[in-house]
């Protein structure tokens, strides 16, 4: 890994050496905080987590050939090379924040309340039609996974697709100070972390910390009352997308194509237009759901700022691939299954309502609780279940305490709705085949925490 020598990584992390002086200016290959994925002269990182304080491995890697660790207290009797360092977790932001300075590779960092890692997901896909391109994996973009995403990166690597996800006030620039980012994409400003950030004003001003750390340019959805305020920062004038009145990427026919994704004509104007002059080309996104005209929307305005024409633009956005947990559809002998369980909030989960009305058959939304929404969680859900009332889906079962609250207004809105409650997912599961039918589209939705990626697995086995 580029300068990441032992000498390099001991002054990054101000810390003091133990070990060998003639190693001093070996690179390490790799970094890992995983000791079961250890490589030859990697760079172990110990964290200590609320269960297990990986200290216990450092011995293990060691005698698998990592080439140095880190530790947080001294190693008496240690017959390796070890950093002795304050804190892993500083440790590793500091590394990633001097790795990422030597590659000089340009970064695309991603917030916002919702639809991150979809967004993430097409703009890597356009910028793939042109550049070598490393994006967030999985859930990869909090303090800890950033670091270990940039870790990820190699010099033959052109561009960096980095989601950076928070839940409290000075979170964004502690990430933004990593990855500083040559752009910045905020996809929207929600109701969610609202149990810190208090309301959507909140929201915005911890989103829009990633400014102080932007190099170049800054991309936010027009259509997003709050975000559409942003006037400019440091001289640099937001690029809009939507269909916002300042925005110089919009769409046009839009039309649904069911459960096989959506289709629009993109629109670009002004300096987003090759030629300055407006310029239309339609597309076929291979995932449902308005939200994804606006990530594709968002992906055309990356893709023109880093030089992509139009075709490529197209290619990028149709040959977008589905994420296990995120809209990803799963087709069985019994059922259409719209595995969307790793995370709600409600503008997501009504989002994803709007779309199971497209499906065929019956269609049935498994809801569970969404957390971290504050002195509000009630009233949110709510509002979640006067929405499902309205929708043209045929069941709405709802799980958890919160969910509760969506059951009740559910069947307010609408007394023809079939609602079921559950109490909790074991309950679920144990009730599940009488809930459902053959020819089903089944919506599975909830926070994380609920752990629905069980109900997915189930239905599948059905």
């Amino acid at each position: 890994m580029k300068n990441l020598t032992i000498k390099n990584l001991t002054e990054v992390c101000s810390g003091i050496y133990h070990g060998p002086e003639n190693i001093m200016d070996r690179e390490v290959s790799s970094i890992t905080t995983d000791s079961r994925k250890i490589e030859k002269d990697s760079l172990f990182v110990p964290i200590v987590g609320e269960r297990v304080d990986a200290h216990r491995f450092i011995e293990d890697v060691m005698s698998k050939g990592a080439l140095v660790t880190l530790s947080e207290r001294e190693l008496k009797n240690a017959d390796f090379p070890y950093i002795q360092i304050n804190s892993s977790l500083q440790a590793v932001k500091d590394i990633a924040e001097f790795y990422l300075k030597q590659l000089q590779i340009p970064v695309v960092g991603i917030t916002g309340s919702v639809g991150k890692t979809s967004t993430k997901e097409v703009i890597a896909s356009v910028l793939k039609e042109k550049y070598r391109t490393l994006k967030t994996q999985g859930n990869f973009n909090n303090e800890l996974g950033l670091p270990l995403t940039v870790f990820r990166l190699r010099e033959e690597d052109q561009i960096a697709v980095l989601e950076m996800g928070i839940s409290d006030f000075g979170e964004m620039t502690r990430l933004a100070k990593i990855a500083k980012p040559d752009t910045c994409v905020i996809t929207n400003i929600g109701t969610c972390h609202l149990e810190n950030l208090g309301d959507r004003d909140g929201v915005l001003k911890a989103k829009t910390e990633i400014f102080q750390y932007v190099k170049r340019n800054i991309v936010l959805n027009g259509d997003d009352d709050k975000l559409s305020t942003v006037k400019e920062y440091n001289g640099m004038q937001p690029v809009f997308f939507g269909n916002g009145e300042n925005a110089s990427v919009t769409c046009e026919n839009v039309e649904s194509r069911g459960l096989k994704g959506m289709s629009c004509d993109i629109c670009l104007k002004g300096k987003m237009a090759e030629n300055g002059e407006l310029q239309t080309f339609h597309v076929d996104i291979p995932m449902p759901g308005r939200h994804m005209v606006s990530n594709a929307l968002a992906a055309a305005a990356v893709g023109r700022l880093y030089g992509l024409n139009a075709e490529q633009i197209k290619n990028g956005i149709e040959s977008l691939e589905p994420v296990s947990g995120r809209f990803n559809m799963i087709e069985t002998d019994k059922f259409m299954i719209v595995d969307d369980c790793y995370n709600a909030n409600p503008m997501s989960m009504k989002a994803s309502l709007d779309v199971l009305q497209d499906g065929l058959g019956r269609k049935v939304a498994i809801l569970g609780d969404m957390g971290e929404l504050g002195t509000d969680e009630a009233a949110l859900h709510e509002g979640v279940g006067v929405h499902a009332g309205q929708c043209r889906i045929d069941a709405c079962i709802c799980v958890g305490p919160l969910a509760a609250h969506i059951a009740e207004k559910a069947s307010q809105t609408n007394p023809d709705l079939t609602v079921i409650r559950e109490k909790d997912l074991e309950s679920l599961l144990k009730n599940l085949n009488t809930y459902v039918k053959p020819g089903d589209t089944i919506l599975v939705k909830a926070s994380h925490f609920m752990k629905f990626e069980n109900v997915v697995k189930a239905l599948q086995e059905m």
